[in-house]
């Protein structure tokens, strides 16, 4: 009976234990429900906040198109405002005087051989800037404003049309004024003239900075001059390929005409043979496959393969650039 008693207070003290682990879970169980229910509520503030910024980021791509466009239009305007400035380059410091309106007024139509009636007349004109203290290096080039915007074009043109100017044994440069955007971008476009001509591209470069090119009779206009070198790029790709291409077909019917002159029956392409996509690497391979068989079999078998793939290159047809630029 003792021992009964026994087990049974041992059973009791597990019970109450258990009770008491009991009440501890449920504590715990209950405090995690809280951290949930903050959770789901922080989970909740997030995603409203998400949701914010996404339609903050959309109204921000739409002030990003109307802030370059803003840009675009300021530096057009900047441009504008300048149509009436001419900027020369090489006249030495001090020849002007103290009166540079009046010294290019005399000397502009010995420069160019033209009489202007009436007088050219200048708003305002100088050199850009800070004098040179020790009188060395290049002169300040002289920007100036003039009144009349025909007379600012006719000198241009002029100058546009016989070059660099004499003014005794000084050669003189005449130029058009920009904004610095304006005229970064003429410079990039001007630093891929010879990529043009060896593409043998007709170009010209318009005002402000508009790059006019034609191939194979298709005319296109570029504003942006990393749009012109992505195409010059792609360009010069597809003609390479053309080119290598046909330097492969032109020596397959060469290997092979030689080949059937010995008598040789034609064999069929092997459909398992698999070569490099690459129409110069396939060339490569050609000539190798030429010098190193002796059987002409062989020989006809490889060239009828290459001549398959040199085929189905010249599908592709050039790249013929249509329409004007984005």
């Amino acid at each position: 009976m003792d021992r009964i008693l026994q087990e049974i207070s041992a059973v009791g003290r597990k019970l109450e234990g258990m009770d008491n682990a009991m009440v501890a879970l449920t504590a715990k169980t209950s405090s995690m429900r809280l951290e949930i229910a903050g959770f789901q509520l922080q989970i909740s503030e997030l995603d409203q906040r998400v949701t914010t910024v996404e339609a903050q980021a959309a109204s921000w791509a739409n002030k990003d198109q109307e802030l370059l466009h803003l840009h675009s239009r300021l530096t057009d305007l900047e441009d504008r405002s300048r149509r009436n400035n001419i900027c020369l380059l090489g006249i030495p410091e001090g020849t002007e005087g103290a009166d540079i309106p009046s010294y290019l007024r005399d000397t502009l139509p010995k420069l160019t051989d033209i009489t202007f009636d009436p007088p050219l007349e200048f708003q305002q004109a100088h050199r850009l800037g800070p004098k040179r203290q020790d009188g060395k290096g290049r002169p300040r080039p002289i920007i100036a404003c003039m009144l009349c915007q025909g007379q600012a074009r006719q000198l241009l043109q002029t100058a546009q049309t016989q070059g660099p100017l004499r003014l005794g044994t000084l050669e003189i440069r005449l130029s058009a004024d920009f904004s610095r955007e304006t005229a970064e971008r003429r410079r990039a476009f001007l630093s891929l003239r010879p990529r043009l001509r060896h593409l043998d591209v007709k170009f010209g470069l318009f005002e402000p900075a508009r790059m006019w090119i034609t191939k194979n009779g298709e005319s296109r206009t570029f504003n942006d001059p990393e749009d012109l070198r992505i195409f010059l790029e792609v360009l010069q790709d597809t003609s390479q390929t053309m080119e290598t291409t046909a330097q492969s077909s032109s020596l397959s019917q060469d290997v092979q005409g030689r080949a059937l002159g010995a008598g040789q029956p034609e064999a069929e392409p092997d459909p398992d043979r698999r070569t490099a996509t690459d129409s110069q690497t396939r060339g490569r391979d050609l000539e190798r496959l030429t010098k190193n068989y002796d059987n002409r079999g062989q020989v006809l078998q490889a060239v009828a393969m290459y001549t398959q793939l040199s085929d189905r290159d010249k599908s592709c047809s050039p790249l013929k650039p249509t329409g004007p630029s984005a």
